[in-house]
């Protein structure tokens, strides 16, 4: 049959703040071993292009808003998602080793806050906007008076639908290796995705 010439590696053990803060090796292990086990295994089986899909925890705690790409490494991470974050990392620093000394062509994408359909509305390990609607669904089945959301609600995130992460994702891929050359560097050679447009919780 025919090989395959183009991976996408969106495959991740993710969840919200309670799951990274209770199963921290887990988070660093399995995010670790995909990555290292997908990449290697596509440039052993020459797979010229590939795609990972990072994550926006990889910046530090306090990177200067809004985040570029050159903020990577500059400071200290999360403390609350550490591990899950210095596994995306490892991912980006996977594919920009392999480009280095094999010449491959993996790019490495880092998505902002993703939501869409299929999303894992688990109460204790789900991202903010699955969380939220999970909340306003059981108060409404609940005729509950009001929903408790934590913090202030005045904290800035950006929100991608999944469709249009998607198809940033095909763009990435599909534009030419000296484009991608031109917009990143050997050794900080990820690119952020998202809308450009902050709003808070509240």
């Amino acid at each position: 049959g025919a090989g395959i010439d183009q991976v996408y590696l969106a495959a991740a053990k993710v969840g919200g703040i309670v799951a990274n803060n209770t199963y921290p090796a887990d988070f660093i292990y399995e995010n670790m071993m995909i990555e290292s086990n997908i990449i290697h295994a596509a440039h052993l089986h020459n797979v010229n292009k590939l795609l990972f899909l990072g994550s926006s925890c990889i910046y530090p705690k306090l990177a200067r808003q809004p985040m570029a790409e050159s903020e990577l490494l500059q400071g200290t991470l999360e403390p609350t998602n550490e591990p899950y974050a210095i596994a995306k990392i490892a991912g980006i620093k996977l594919c920009e080793s392999y480009n280095r000394q094999y010449g491959r062509d993996y790019r490495s994408v880092m998505p902002t806050n993703l939501y869409g359909p299929h999303d894992n509305f688990h109460p204790d390990n789900s991202h903010v906007i699955p969380a939220l609607l999970r909340r306003f669904h059981e108060a409404a089945q609940s005729h509950a008076p009001e929903v408790v959301v934590w913090g202030s609600g005045t904290p800035m995130r950006e929100f991608l639908h999944v469709d249009d992460m998607a198809a940033a994702s095909i763009h990435v891929m599909e534009l030419a290796r000296e484009v991608w050359q031109e917009n990143t560097d050997p050794m900080l050679s990820h690119i952020n995705v998202g809308t450009g447009v902050d709003c808070t919780i509240r």
